[in-house]
């Protein structure tokens, strides 16, 4: 897949243990399949953010797994129950992956489409007060 990809977000990825890199970089080719114009940047020092019109997703890597945090305020809707924790967060909730756990690609990419689409209408803010 061909993106701009950011350096800063390829260090932060090769730091990682061998499986976590691979969810990492496996998820960056989702979000930026989900949408041409994704960028991506670092935002808090050091994590690695999705972007377009506002936050589409964040990478933290943690010791034993990998948390995609999806900003969408919980509007995006979960049929594939991927979501993993922050179930009633008001602004994010997470997609843990743990070694040896599969991504489910369509369920995540439907999830980028529908808080990108958001955001260009946007915002999840704005739709959900709206």
């Amino acid at each position: 897949m061909d993106y701009v990809k950011d350096p800063r977000v390829d260090h932060y990825i090769d730091a990682l243990a061998a499986w976590q890199q691979a969810i990492c970089r496996q998820v960056r080719d989702l979000v930026h399949a989900a949408d041409p114009d994704v960028e991506e940047t670092i935002k808090r020092t050091v994590q690695p953010y999705f972007v377009l019109n506002g936050n589409i997703c964040a990478f933290l890597a943690a010791k034993d797994h990998v948390n995609v945090f999806m900003y969408d305020g919980g509007i995006v809707p979960d049929p594939h129950g991927i979501i993993t924790a922050g179930h009633d967060n008001k602004t994010a909730r997470t997609v843990s992956f743990r070694e040896g756990e599969t991504v489910n690609e369509q369920a995540l990419t439907d999830m980028f489409r529908a808080i990108i689409a958001n955001n260009r209408a946007g915002g999840w803010r704005k739709l959900k007060d709206g």
